[in-house]
């Protein structure tokens, strides 16, 4: 099982960002901040992370609802070393 409470309070937004936004849509990813850090929301970082990693190219926006990973994304840390039960 996943241990999205530690993800969320541990990791670097960015590298969450990066997980889980070609997963699920930014507004969940907003949500489960509310629950588990919610200074991320508080202080505008969450979305202000979103909106320089479209710039960067690490994610591209589409006419879906999830982004796309861009040519600039790589794969975080925690996930490669299948930290928090990821697979």
């Amino acid at each position: 099982m996943i241990d999205l409470e530690n993800i969320f309070k541990k990791e670097s937004v960015e590298d969450v960002i990066l997980h889980f936004a070609p997963r699920i849509p930014y507004p969940r990813i907003d949500r489960i901040y509310v629950k588990y850090n919610f200074e991320v929301i508080a202080s505008g970082e969450l979305l202000r992370t979103y909106q320089r990693l479209l710039k960067e190219g690490k994610l591209l926006e589409n006419k879906k609802p999830l982004p796309e990973k861009g040519p600039n994304w790589k794969e975080p840390v925690f996930v490669t070393e299948k930290r928090y039960g990821l697979e």
